[in-house]
């Protein structure tokens, strides 16, 4: 794992709602401070674990925009690890980057992006790569959001519109009823409101 490195420091205008969360799972307290310090001046809020069990307990606590996960742990090594994550409807789309040791075998980076990983890198290695491929999913992440939430805002404007529609459609009925009924004396109202009635409807279309 790579030594700290001095990052921007925190935006201290931003709060936690404005952060990303990233979730760090490595069995190693040391790892961890070194992955937090390396996300240091991101616009990302780490939460470090030191286990696959604690991670998959803590992605139903929060929404997670990337995890950082070591491949080999006790236990529930971080392969297996992902297979539970990728395997929930509500955390299968979160990116995974493993770690790994450069000695080990180098097939092991094929069972990683077969287990789901988006990258896969080995240890020691560059910070600013790492922060740069945090910055480039965290944005990714950010931009997914903002895109479900105004198609969910559109989606809620179309279905009052909708609304709308059905309500000038029976308005506009109930007058035309009403003006067959009339003895008369209120015709040209009538007649103006079911014009603007249907000025109105022809707007939403």
């Amino acid at each position: 794992m790579p030594n700290r490195m001095p990052g921007r420091p925190p935006d201290h205008r931003s709060t936690d709602r404005d952060l990303a969360n990233v979730l760090l799972v490595d069995d190693r307290q040391d790892n961890l401070l070194a992955l937090e310090a390396i996300l240091q001046g991101l616009p990302v809020k780490p939460v470090g674990v030191c286990s696959g069990e604690q991670a998959l307990k803590q992605l139903l606590l929060e929404e997670y925009a990337l995890i950082l996960l070591d491949a080999h742990m006790p236990g529930m090594d971080g392969f297996e690890t992902a297979d539970h994550i990728k395997r929930r409807e509500r955390t299968r789309g979160v990116p995974i980057i493993f770690f790994t040791a450069a000695d080990r075998d180098a097939h092991l980076a094929l069972r990683g992006y077969a287990a789901g990983a988006v990258d896969y890198l080995t240890k020691p290695f560059d910070p600013w790569i790492l922060r740069a491929k945090v910055s480039i999913l965290v944005d990714l992440w950010r931009k997914t959001r903002q895109l479900r939430a105004q198609a969910a805002l559109t989606e809620s404007r179309d279905s009052t519109l909708r609304t709308v529609g059905v309500g000038l459609d029976e308005a506009t009925e109930l007058l035309r009823s009403a003006l067959v009924a009339e003895n008369g004396l209120t015709r040209d109202r009538v007649e103006k409101a079911v014009e603007v009635l249907q000025r109105a409807r022809r707007q939403l279309d």
